[in-house]
């Protein structure tokens, strides 16, 4: 298979045994040319320089590369990294190669090469309102800032990236009513709002109340000594939910801070809601993906009034409870 020699514009000068200064340079005339956010920038350039250590650790030249090769690294990824990762690293190179051909430094070899299938996720599920009470009530006897953080999650549904984001100054009132702004996923500016009814508000205010806290400090903030009164991280929003859903018994891996903002959606439809006020809640992009909490509803209403428990409850009334005096032929 013919290839084309792959060397940066501008960089015919670089000797082609300086192999580490070669791909340096592709790669920084790569990432120059994404119209994509800084963080966005980070990733490719990981993902793009993990593909480039791989062509040498194995013995490959970039300039000789072909669709085999592409799919060997595809097959080293599957085999090393879990499938979420793997799909990042290969859409790296897919778009790198798109961006070769467009410069004329190479054909795109990883046209045809497909993404890695990602493993179906875990469907998280909602609190019943038990637990959600039970979960609330541990938080409120437990940690007043905890308490403020779940209680604000389950009551407007809040994504964790979008709790560790706000500041208090974010709290506002618009035409009367109290909101708070929110900076939502993939978004650069806190451009959306939530209402904050009063049960959600009050919570909130006794925890700033103990820190005294001022208008550009987060809304919540950390106790760790190596990061004290820092911006709490995501992940440390999901362990304190975590940990929660765990003290009451809520141990299944499908119960998690996202359980939270499914149980809003959820409560929304229970108590009567549509399922476009959901999406307003949850500030859904499109409406197809607010349609996810409606087959929760259909499955609530499937356990509660199964045909099973119909059959179940005619045939204790007609012929009543069996009584088993059968031998055990158990061993």
């Amino acid at each position: 298979m013919k290839t084309t020699e792959l060397q940066p514009r501008g960089a015919a000068t670089i000797a082609r045994t300086d192999e580490a200064n070669q791909l340096a340079a592709i790669t920084s005339n790569f990432i120059a040319e994404l119209d994509v956010r800084p963080k966005s920038r980070e990733i490719y350039t990981r993902n793009i320089g993990n593909f480039f250590r791989w062509v040498q650790a194995s013995g490959r030249n970039l300039n000789t590369l072909t669709a085999a090769d592409i799919v060997a690294y595809k097959t080293h990824l599957t085999e090393n990294y879990s499938p979420a990762t793997a799909a990042g690293y290969i859409a790296a190179v897919r778009r790198f190669y798109v961006w070769a051909e467009a410069n004329q430094l190479a054909p795109n070899i990883a046209a045809a090469v497909k993404p890695p299938k990602r493993a179906k996720a875990i469907a998280k599920q909602p609190l019943t309102l038990s637990d959600t009470g039970r979960l609330l009530q541990y938080e409120a006897d437990t940690d007043r800032r905890n308490y403020a953080i779940i209680n604000l999650m389950l009551r407007v549904g809040l994504r964790c990236i979008e709790v560790s984001r706000a500041n208090v100054g974010d709290i506002s009132t618009i035409a009367g009513r109290r909101v708070l702004y929110v900076q939502g996923k993939g978004k650069d500016a806190k451009d959306n709002f939530v209402i904050l009814p009063a049960d959600a508000y009050e919570p909130i205010a006794q925890y700033l109340a103990d820190r005294k806290a001022t208008d550009d400090e987060p809304l919540f903030c950390s106790r760790s000594n190596n990061h004290q009164n820092g911006r709490l991280t995501t992940r440390a929003i999901s362990a304190i939910a975590k940990n929660g859903l765990q003290n009451i018994g809520l141990n299944e891996k499908f119960f998690t801070a996202h359980s939270l903002r499914h149980t809003a959606a959820v409560n929304i439809l229970r108590a009567g809601g549509s399922l476009l006020d959901a999406k307003r809640t949850l500030r859904h992009a499109n409406i197809e993906t607010t349609q996810i909490y409606t087959a929760t509803m259909e499955q609530e209403q499937r356990l509660n009034n199964g045909g099973e428990l119909i059959a179940d409850e005619f045939l204790n009334k007609m012929i009543g409870k069996i009584e088993v005096n059968a031998p055990s032929m158990a061993h």
